[in-house]
């Protein structure tokens, strides 16, 4: 993107837009401000040789100084220091020195992008934003919000598949284990959400964000996990057998799961069982109900002065259970967060357990049902009285169970 700022009678064309290759070429900023801080990320990624020019600079533009990314010479400003250079940003706060910067530019015919003075430029930075394998840049003139605005609602449009741009070459099938996060279909990763959008199958769980299968195109086949008919395979070898059969037919395939796929989610034994048939899988984590529900319900698993460390414990077996392999004597002892999933129906001999190894009955304890759904509530008891409570108040799954010191911080109704 380039336009003379000398030549007034050109001042009503539009900039020509054209993709800079930086990698390996040298790049010279001036500056190591804010305007620094924001745009040498990009550079970086770009593969530029970058000299940073400024006495001083930012915590986070030091930190990349530190760690290689960038050269940074401590001083400023000289005439010459642009010799070599394919692009300059000039963002310093001395108005002299920028326009001695964009000077030299111009003599030795070198882009240089001016944060001061966006006229007194040869080139000016678009709104950019990058979605697997695209680049969306937007230039709007002299109005960067309208420009941002306009790139923001293109790379929204490309990720949730509202903005069709079927691809012309041939794609290649995938197999993605997607964790769609605790329910609210807001909370996917914009990454697992655009996966959605390209997929041809998708296999979903009962606690995945089903309100995202409604915007699935007509064209995808949408399996019910808990449907599929299991014949000699128990539950999950078939759930294994109809990912690698799916895949094994070029079909583009996505494994929607609630929360994260490796927090009690078998992720790891569906990957196995991909790559034991030679197919890759690529894993996108999701946010974890086990944090989420929680402070989503006002509980935060940690707090300062209160809680150092949270556990994350399965309960979908009882401590007296031969198959358990938790430790409920040391969780006990523990004085921080302890987070149980999968545990509704189980809590009453979780909370015996925990008191019988030591745990004070009266340690708060809350169970958040349809966390982060329109059916979400929160349920507060005791570990003395929580068995009770919820046969009274008929809480069911799924529910996530906190246990601590942190549920009194909430705002949440008393304990009883």
């Amino acid at each position: 993107m380039a336009e003379h700022a000398e030549h007034p009678a050109h001042a009503e064309h539009p900039a020509y837009p054209v993709g800079l290759r930086l990698a390996g070429r040298r790049v010279v900023v001036l500056g190591g401000g804010q305007v620094a801080q924001r745009r040498l990320p990009a550079l970086i990624a770009a593969g530029a040789d970058i000299t940073l020019v400024s006495p001083s600079a930012t915590p986070s533009v030091e930190a990349m100084a530190e760690a290689g990314e960038i050269t940074w010479v401590k001083r400023r400003y000289e005439d010459g220091d642009l010799a070599e250079a394919w692009y300059a940003l000039v963002a310093t706060t001395d108005p002299a020195s920028n326009a001695a910067a964009s000077a030299e530019a111009e003599r030795r015919r070198i882009w240089c992008v001016r944060s001061d003075d966006a006229e007194a430029a040869s080139a000016w930075t678009p709104a950019t934003g990058r979605c697997e394998g695209v680049t969306v840049a937007v230039l709007t003139g002299h109005d960067p919000r309208r420009s941002a605005a306009v790139r923001d609602a293109v790379l929204e449009g490309l990720r949730d598949g509202s903005i069709a741009a079927p691809q012309q070459r041939a794609r290649t099938p995938f197999v993605a284990l997607v964790g769609g996060g605790p329910g609210d279909p807001d909370l996917i990763t914009v990454r697992g959400r655009r996966l959605l959008a390209e997929a041809d199958v998708v296999i979903a769980d009962r606690l995945g964000p089903r309100d995202l299968l409604d915007e699935l195109p007509p064209h995808v086949e949408v399996i019910d996990a808990a449907k599929i008919p299991y014949g000699r395979f128990m539950a999950q070898e078939a759930i294994n057998h109809a990912l690698i059969e799916h895949a094994k037919a070029g079909k583009s395939v996505v494994r929607l799961k609630g929360g994260d796929p490796f927090v009690f989610g078998r992720g790891m034994e569906e990957a196995q069982a991909l790559a034991a048939e030679g197919i890759a899988c690529t894993v996108v984590p999701g946010i974890s109900s086990s944090i989420s529900v929680p402070g989503a319900a006002g509980i935060p698993v940690t707090h300062r002065g209160v809680a150092h460390e949270f556990t994350v414990v399965s309960g979908h077996v009882a401590p007296d259970d031969p198959r358990s392999l938790v430790d409920w004597a040391s969780l006990a002892k523990l004085t921080g967060t302890l987070v149980i999933l999968m545990g509704v129906d189980k809590i009453g001999k979780i909370a015996e357990a925990l008191v019988a190894h030591g745990k004070d009955p009266g340690t708060p304890l809350a169970l958040v049902q349809e966390g982060t759904t329109a059916a979400q509530r929160r349920v507060d008891a005791t570990l003395a009285t929580v068995a009770e409570v919820v046969r009274t108040e008929d809480v069911r799954p799924p529910a996530v169970i906190v246990i601590g010191p942190v549920v009194a911080e909430g705002p949440g109704r008393p304990v009883r």
